[in-house]
């Protein structure tokens, strides 16, 4: 079984951070949470047999008639050292219902480095389609702006735009790797990540036009230092590019274990530079690991937003087979 990469799945998507806001890709501050979303290698990275994902956001819903809405949905499981995943995922934005609906299915595989296989490296890939719409009656452009009674757009002028459809489909391609330590008794746990989306370039544009999607590329590296059996501390980097966009993402995160409750406590602090801080908490108890968070936004936008940004909510479930002879390990994560 994957069992060294299902640890480090739990390791990483315990805490939260992320990411770049652009227009053709998902924001989400908890990006490890949605592992799929993350890194096609994590597929199938956690210790079970079934990991079913929710996640939910909103955001700029104080400064805008029609906030920026992502909800997704994802199962993966493991076969030996192969993992297997699909991922659901729909963006609506803006006045004019801009939407984006994806459906990706990822495959990963798992290698051991060493003879102790404590060393591993995971490779993945990640491949669907996604739709792309528009409702263009909905939306105001500079031509139909009239200087009459104060100024006002008039929809009855013709908007001037010629595009062709309010609606596309085009395939997609990501790729990724995790290196990890999976030594659980180790007093720290490295590990080092990327990945690589829109591999194809798909053509995205209402007008006929020749706009290929820039490939997006993503570092990760961290490590979970064990204090006490009970305390741990991940610090976390995460970097980011898309054409001549940039974006650093810094993390501290502290897990504790609740014996009496046999449940884990999840807190910590995001900081997206010149961009947003962001608070977290959250629980893993059982089957089950919810997490909560806020971005407090710290650009230039807050004189509009004071400061507010967006809440994040994300509900993870794992399935595992009942065990009746368990062996007895070290309630770390």
């Amino acid at each position: 079984m994957k069992m060294k990469l299902k640890y480090l799945g739990w390791m990483l998507s315990s805490c939260f951070c992320f990411s770049l806001a652009n227009a053709q890709d998902f924001h989400l501050s908890q990006y490890d949470a949605a592992a799929l979303n993350f890194n096609p290698a994590l597929t199938g990275a956690f210790k079970g047999d079934l990991r079913l994902h929710g996640h939910i956001r909103d955001q700029w819903s104080q400064v805008a008639n029609k906030p920026f809405r992502t909800g997704l949905l994802s199962a993966d499981m493991a076969k030996n050292d192969w993992g297997f995943g699909l991922q659901i995922a729909n963006l609506r934005a803006g006045v004019g219902d801009y939407n984006v609906l994806s459906l990706l299915g990822s495959v990963s595989y798992d290698i051991g480095l060493d003879a102790d296989n404590y060393h591993h490296i995971s490779l993945g890939v990640q491949a669907g389609a996604f739709q792309k719409s528009v409702q263009f009656d909905q939306l105001t452009f500079g031509n139909q702006y009239s200087t009459q009674n104060g100024g006002y757009f008039n929809t009855a002028i013709p908007s001037g735009e010629n595009y062709q459809d309010n609606s596309i489909l085009q395939h997609d391609v990501n790729a990724g790797f995790m290196y990890y330590y999976g030594k659980e008794n180790s007093k720290i746990n490295p590990f080092l990540g990327g990945s690589v989306f829109h591999i194809t370039q798909p053509t995205e544009t209402f007008f006929n036009a020749d706009n290929p999607i820039p490939m997006r590329w993503v570092l990760a590296a961290g490590t979970k230092v064990n204090l006490t059996s009970r305390l741990q501390v991940l610090p976390k980097v995460f970097y980011m590019g898309q054409e001549n966009a940039r974006e650093l993402t810094y993390s501290g995160h502290v897990h504790y274990y609740l014996p009496q409750n046999d449940a884990f406590l999840i807190g910590g602090v995001t900081m997206r530079n010149k961009d947003a801080a962001i608070a977290e908490a959250g629980v893993k108890w059982s089957s089950w690991i919810f997490r909560l968070s806020y971005d407090v936004n710290t650009s230039q936008l807050n004189t509009v937003s004071n400061g507010r940004g967006g809440m994040e909510m994300s509900l993870t479930y794992i399935l595992s087979k009942y065990d009746p002879n368990p062996i007895k390990t070290c309630p770390r994560l």
